[in-house]
């Protein structure tokens, strides 16, 4: 091969997933903090559930446009894209004095970091063909997982040695980083769309400099940067701070220089319109708007539910029917539209499998994340850091299980791949659902989790190949965003489902108690591990039916394949 090394540019693209990734579970430990930062005291917890569900929002609604995007643009395009969203969202967050700029930041953070792995799946099918690429999505499988598992000991490390608002700084200065290594490994290399065709710049076939835009643009972010810091040497000067006066009440954006501010970005937003409205435009916003509306409405209905007595949160019976609303309309948006925000084909073959495997992998990860350090809790003397010391012993395993399930590609098909994955995972699920008191102190105890977690790592690299290999090129974008919604969608409405149902034979259990039994501490034990065993008999429910439907329909021969390598990235075999 000549030009861009394939391997340097999906390891930097890789490293970008799990710095995004981290950022899903980075504010665990330091969420009081964050909360105590804007102004919200422990009482208030339930408040502080958008910091988390916010970046969930974001990951998730706009997953299915940013891969519309990455099939319309270069995926170098979209990488470096998404890497400037989401250093803007770390800022955003970490200068963040209230809850709605909090919250806000927390959204841009998962709108770039979601967006990054859609185009990181797409750029493995470009620059490897399909029998050869088991492994890199096996790789990009396991940076993801291993940045979840690397967020929460990021965080405390941070927390070692500076405040929480020093974990979002960190990320800043990593996508900064990253965003120059792999603008320098893509210099030079030809705009192409994932089709082949050469993108276009207003009937220029180079793109030229622009200093104009892009030094307004920074000098934006600089300004942005100065509204929400408001440095107390200017701010608490009599001349000086003038600019950060409020107009009403104490908000740092309704200030002078707040609406000097959003002047800028909104003549930002007209000088460059017609650079990034057309591929706006040909990925069908409309359909995005309304697909991302019934995702978002799906995130916010049972990610902000509490699992202790509701698996639909306070705002869902107003949101769903929404969703749904939203949902018929995208239906007959798909059906009118000359260029659909999915395109025609792209859920054919074995993808709609593999999406449903993927959804059903979902169930199976959250409800071992959820209910493996909550059993921990209520069996052992534990603290919650003991406790998730034991979910680390899965979450470790699933990287390494991501890994092998993308190596055997080379001699397996996809379905004996993630079947095999799941099955294991399902026999070990079955072994937790009849654990007892004395459980986490056997050996044995370790070996379930990390076969669990080997199992169903070993099923995210074969639903991304079967998906990738059935869709057609120009949707590789599109089918490897769907793939990554569905299984994030199986986490957020499995987690609520299973804890609901096991929440119901928990009353019933305590409900079916003599009343002289119904305050006895070990009684009540019993009905909460009744609850915890339901949780996991229903995640092995799901690993179970997915590694039926992956042996029946995502092929257990391994099917050889040839392609390209990559348009785009400078890459020529």
């Amino acid at each position: 091969m000549t030009g861009t090394n394939p391997r340097t540019l999906l390891a930097l693209a890789s490293t970008a997933v799990a710095l995004a990734a981290a950022d899903t579970y980075v504010v665990v430990l330091a969420l009081t903090d964050m909360m105590s930062g804007v102004g919200l005291g422990l009482d208030n917890l339930q408040r502080a559930a958008p910091i988390i569900s916010g970046f969930l929002l974001g990951y998730i609604a706009v997953l299915p446009l940013i891969g519309r995007l990455a099939d319309v643009i270069s995926r170098s395009r979209i990488l470096l894209g998404c890497l400037v969203v989401f250093v803007v969202g770390s800022g955003i967050t970490a200068l963040a004095v209230d809850l709605d700029i909090l919250v806000a930041g927390r959204v841009v953070q998962g709108i770039g970091g979601g967006g990054l792995v859609p185009a990181t799946l797409a750029l493995v099918a470009d620059l490897w063909p399909p029998g050869r690429r088991g492994l890199p999505l096996g790789m990009v499988g396991a940076v993801q997982e291993l940045g979840s598992v690397l967020g929460p000991l990021l965080g405390a490390a941070v927390l070692a040695v500076a405040d929480w608002r020093a974990i979002f700084w960190l990320n800043v200065v990593l996508g900064l980083l990253l965003f120059l290594a792999i603008a320098l490994v893509t210099r030079g290399a030809p705009f192409e769309t994932a089709a082949g065709g050469l993108l276009r710049n207003q009937g220029e076939d180079r793109p030229r400099p622009r200093v104009v835009t892009t030094a307004l643009g920074v000098l934006t972010v600089g300004l942005l940067w100065l509204t929400l810091a408001a440095p107390p040497s200017l701010a608490s000067d009599v001349y000086l701070g003038l600019p950060f006066v409020p107009f009403a009440g104490d908000s740092r954006l309704l200030t002078p220089i707040g609406a000097v501010t959003a002047a800028l970005a909104v003549l930002l937003v007209v000088l460059t319109i017609r650079r990034w409205w057309p591929p706006l435009r040909e990925s069908d916003l409309p359909g995005a708007l309304l697909l991302g509306t019934v995702l978002g409405c799906i995130v916010l209905t049972f990610a902000s539910a509490d699992p202790e007595s509701e698996v639909v949160g306070p705002l869902g019976y107003a949101l769903l029917p929404v969703a749904g609303i939203a949902a018929l309309g995208y239906v007959w948006r798909h059906r009118t539209a000359a260029s659909p925000l999915v395109p025609r084909g792209t859920v054919r073959g074995r993808t709609g499998w593999a999406l449903l495997v993927s959804l059903l992998v979902g169930v199976a990860l959250v409800s071992v994340v959820a209910d493996a350090p909550l059993f921990s809790r209520l069996t052992t003397s534990g603290t919650q850091t003991d406790a998730a010391m034991e979910l680390v012993k899965f979450l470790v395993a699933v990287p390494v299980g991501a890994l092998f399930g993308g190596w055997i590609l080379r001699w397996v098909g996809d379905g004996l791949s993630a079947g095999v994955g799941l099955l294991l995972a399902t026999g070990g699920l079955v072994v937790m659902s009849g654990w007892d008191r004395g459980s986490l102190t056997e050996v044995t105890s370790t070996i379930t989790l990390a076969l669990v977690g080997f199992g169903l790592g070993m099923a995210l690299a074969p639903v991304n190949d079967a998906a990738l290999a059935d869709s057609p090129q120009h949707a590789h974008g599109t089918a490897s965003s769907l793939v990554v919604v569905a299984r994030m969608v199986g986490m957020v409405v499995g987690l609520a489902l299973l804890t609901g149902v096991g929440l119901h034979r928990y009353y019933q259990a305590v409900e079916a108690l003599p009343r002289e039994q119904q305050t006895s501490g070990q009684a009540l034990l019993d009905a909460a591990l009744l609850q915890v065993h339901t949780v996991f008999v229903g995640a092995a429910g799901a690993a179970l039916v997915g590694a039926l439907v992956a042996f029946v329909f995502l092929g257990v021969r391994r099917r050889e394949g040839s392609g390209s390598l990559a348009r785009g990235f400078g890459v020529e075999e």
